[in-house]
């Protein structure tokens, strides 16, 4: 009996139903009805971070984003939006996505380099002459390497939105760079900033964010600097009503998922998201234009006092000490910025 047992186990797991081995617990399980669509047909509901309020113009792209592949997916990939830091600040969040704890975030190419150090060229100064310089760059087959390097850091950077110009604002008179020395400016902690004001004739003061309004209001600091949202929002105008549009740095925020989470999706769904991701951009920066030229207008009616660079040079001949420090460590990145200036 235990030989005819085993002969006929044996037969059935030879048996072929339309084509396909049946189940018989081996690799060459037969996929159930419809077969790979079933796998690529997979639901998930993932989540993603922004530090920013909800009406702020990365999250109206973050939910753009999710928006699209909801609808291109008919509502197998749900991605849920978290503004205003509800799942942490942005160095933390980073950690979350390396881990696959959080599947996407958005979050300023400034953190970055902490976790690939290539995105440390967005902090060096005045490396884009405009706004448009700047996309080139970033719509070129070299920003799509960069964003793409992510991977050796566990995370998959699907785009690049926009966060503008960041420009110096103080309480003293400020109208050209002459203004700026030997004032106290509060910068992020990091080797180049404090060597960008160094190179200003300024002194850096570096300073947590959150302590700058009342720092400016009692004089512990001159100055800061920052985009025209920024200084709008967080109400530095009030105290510090003198800015000058030098865009000493434009540092462009990031779209990216967890690699972990990337690994989960089918082909056919990795396309999808890539494909949102670049969609939303579009929605993104109108939002980002519309956004800044409201907190300028805001800022003008309030008394601000405006002060435009119609020469840049003078000010990237300051900084070429620190250019000229970095540029070894970012050569390749630097030609490839400079090749976009010529396009």
């Amino acid at each position: 009996m235990k030989t005819l047992t085993k002969t006929v186990s044996a037969i059935s797991c030879l048996v072929i139903a339309g084509g396909v081995l049946a189940g018989c617990g081996g690799k060459n399980e037969a996929p159930a009805a419809g077969g790979e669509k079933k796998a690529e047909g997979k639901k998930y509901t993932f989540r993603l971070a922004d530090t920013h309020p909800p009406d702020y113009p990365t999250v109206v792209g973050d939910k753009k984003f999710a928006e699209l592949v909801n609808e291109r997916t008919n509502g197998r990939i749900k991605i849920d939006v978290f503004p205003s830091s509800q799942l942490g600040e942005e160095k933390a969040v980073i950690e979350q996505v390396q881990l696959g704890a959080i599947e996407f975030t958005r979050v300023s190419s400034g953190p970055l380099a902490e976790f690939n150090k290539n995105f440390g060229v967005f902090s060096l100064p005045y490396v884009f002459d405009n706004d448009q310089h700047l996309w080139k760059f970033l719509e070129s087959e070299n920003g799509s390497k960069l964003l793409d390097s992510l991977e050796s850091s566990k995370m998959k950077g699907l785009a690049y939105y926009s966060s503008g110009a960041r420009n110096f604002y103080s309480r003293k008179p400020v109208a050209s760079l002459a203004d700026l020395k030997g004032q106290k400016i509060r910068v992020i902690q990091n080797k180049i900033n404090i060597d960008l004001m160094n190179a200003l004739g300024a002194n850096a003061t570096p300073m947590a964010y959150g302590e700058v309004f009342s720092s400016l209001q009692t004089g512990v600091i001159d100055a800061a600097e920052n985009n025209f949202p920024s200084y709008q929002s967080s109400n530095h105008f009030e105290v510090a009503k003198n800015m000058i549009l030098d865009g000493h740095q434009r540092v462009p925020e990031v779209l990216m998922i967890s690699q972990a989470a990337w690994n989960k999706l089918s082909e056919e769904d990795r396309k999808i998201v890539k494909q949102a991701a670049l969609d939303s951009v579009k929605t993104q920066r109108e939002s980002w234009d519309k956004y800044e030229k409201e907190a300028e207008a805001k800022v003008r009616a309030a008394g601000s006092t405006i002060t435009e660079v119609k020469d840049v040079k003078p000010w990237q001949d300051a900084v070429k000490p620190v250019i000229d420090k970095y540029r070894s460590e970012y050569k390749e990145v630097l030609d490839q910025i400079d090749a976009a200036r010529k396009k």
